[in-house]
């Protein structure tokens, strides 16, 4: 695996504007104060069956995995995986949850956080598999937003 390309990305979401809308490829969903990018996201897996689908979510989650450690390995271990079940409770209840936080409950199970040194910047990896018409992606996460 080449994880040059994911990490650059990722140094990119730390420190570029948020506010800034620019129509760029990777964005898979932005707005004031934050920015989802799809690291990687399979092909022909929407509305498909389950079995491949599932088997593309595994490979995923490994590649999630091996971006985290890196991520873990230059800022450290900041916060065990967040699970994204209280979240989803909370939005089924009538809570406003803020983006990206809302959009991240809803497609992935968990998420990889950290704040890098020295930032007030959120970073977050997950991989978003829940919208069975959406492909399968491992998403990354920027945010001025304290996750709620």
């Amino acid at each position: 695996m080449d994880s040059a390309k994911y990490l650059a990305a990722i140094d990119s979401l730390c420190v570029r504007d948020l506010a800034a809308t620019d129509g760029e490829s990777r964005a898979y969903r932005s707005g004031p104060g934050y920015r989802i990018e799809s690291l990687e996201a399979s092909h022909g897996m929407r509305d498909g069956d389950a079995a491949p689908r599932m088997a593309a979510v595994g490979d995923f989650y490994a590649l999630r995995s091996r971006i985290a450690q890196e991520l873990d390995d230059r800022w450290g271990r900041q916060q065990r995986p967040w699970g994204m079940g209280t979240l989803k409770l909370r939005l089924e209840r009538g809570e406003e949850i803020p983006e990206p936080w809302a959009t991240t409950s809803i497609v992935a199970d968990d998420l990889d956080l950290w704040q890098p040194p020295g930032s007030d910047r959120w970073i977050a990896l997950g991989v978003g598999y829940r919208d069975e018409t959406d492909e399968v992606h491992v998403l990354a996460v920027a945010s001025d937003i304290d996750p709620v």
